[in-house]
């Protein structure tokens, strides 16, 4: 199947050949205004991991990039980074529990997804 954070091409000549993930554009305001200020290649470099992270270790980079900057934290780095700032308090939670509750071999939480279908069979009828 692949990872489910790369979209891969449906050309049956390549072989699943990972499409390349866009790269967010800041939105913070420094950005917005002009693209030579001094912290834009830093934000477009953060952009450009995230791009290849999957969503547990985005989350818990940006919390960890929040934690650092302090108050409003939160928010600048969701105008940077295009996440929801609940997404980076919720990575900022799982960091200060020190990932107690997260599973080390898999992405997201065991129990979530569809629920699955019961195969249904038509009963034969009696002769």
């Amino acid at each position: 199947m692949g990872r489910p954070d790369v979209q891969y091409l449906d050309n049956p000549l390549i072989r699943r050949m990972p499409m390349p993930i866009p790269v967010h554009a800041c939105q913070c305001p420094e950005c917005l205004q002009s693209t030579d200020h001094p912290n834009w290649p830093l934000h477009h470099q953060m952009n450009l991991l995230l791009s290849r992270l999957n969503e547990q270790q985005r989350r818990w980079f940006v919390a960890l990039e929040s934690n650092k900057i302090g108050h409003g934290g939160d928010t600048l780095l969701a105008h940077i980074t295009g996440m929801d700032v609940e997404t980076i308090r919720r990575g900022r939670r799982e960091l200060d529990a020190e990932l107690a509750n997260q599973p080390v071999d898999r992405v997201r939480q065991a129990g979530g997804g569809r629920p699955s279908a019961e195969k249904k069979i038509p009963r034969s009828r009696p002769r």
